[in-house]
């Protein structure tokens, strides 16, 4: 029998899917919860075999985003993922996260059925990861466009100050070129820059997200970096592979002892 975490927003479908998972006797909830917050509290009394989760919850953070907070704590965790949204903004969080093994992620009208969730968490305790065909066009799609350039992310005035902050201008430099009298106006869109390209997941200092910003504006393609600094990006199967510039790529850097 698994024991499984379930965190759904909805209190009463919480509930049923409860009550209908133990009727399998496959499967023993645990632990259940609506925020994200509250299951990640709870992974530090106990391990569960795996996660059964709504990628919309009720606040901050969502589905997806707790499923990166609960793997740093327990690496490789299964989980599988349920959902009716069909926002870009989901989809960019999944591909985003990193999570390529141990997972299912399926559409909440299509696979909700106790019978048919019981297959998906096996599959993903066992190491074999799924998503549903609807979804995964879906995450391609998303991919296809955002790759197409990082700027299709951004607001027209936001494109404005990235193309000003990749040329080395100062928050002041920019507001004035802008026609603004504040730069904490040039701060906050910054802010609104780092959290479209996702890079406040892991670049808290602004220094940082900064530089990264200014490099996937020259780059001209999405760059995500993993907690050691290391830089990934997707190749033509969707995969994260660590990224070379072109520089990188001409000359390696020498190590200086």
């Amino acid at each position: 029998m698994l024991n499984i975490f379930l965190v759904e927003d909805n209190h009463k479908l919480r509930a049923a899917l409860k009550r209908g998972l133990e009727a399998t006797r496959h499967a023993q909830i645990i632990f259940d919860c609506a925020r994200g917050a509250d299951a990640l509290q709870a992974l530090s009394a106990q391990l569960p075999d795996g996660v059964l989760m709504d990628v919309q919850l009720e606040g901050e953070p969502n589905g997806i985003q707790t499923a990166v907070a609960l793997r740093r704590e327990s690496p490789r965790l299964p989980i599988v993922f349920y959902s009716i949204q069909d926002d870009d903004a989901y989809y960019r969080d999944f591909r985003r996260s990193g999570i390529l093994s141990h997972y299912a992620y399926v559409k909440k009208s299509n696979y909700l059925l106790p019978e048919m969730i019981v297959p998906l968490l096996q599959d993903a305790v066992a190491g074999r990861s799924f998503i549903d065909p609807e979804i995964e066009a879906r995450v391609q799609e998303v991919r296809a466009r955002d790759e197409q350039s990082p700027m299709d992310l951004l607001e027209p005035n936001e494109q404005q100050v990235a193309t000003l902050l990749a040329r080395g201008l100062s928050n002041e430099q920019i507001a004035a070129r802008m026609g603004f009298k504040d730069k904490r106006t040039i701060a906050r869109t910054n802010g609104q820059i780092y959290a479209a390209w996702g890079l406040t997941d892991n670049a808290n200092d602004e220094k940082i997200a900064r530089t990264r910003a200014a490099l996937i504006v020259r780059a001209e393609r999405l760059i995500q970096w993993d907690d050691d600094g290391a830089p990934y990006v997707q190749d033509e199967h969707g995969a994260w592979v660590e990224w070379q510039s072109p520089d990188e790529t001409r000359a390696p850097l020498k190590h200086v002892r």
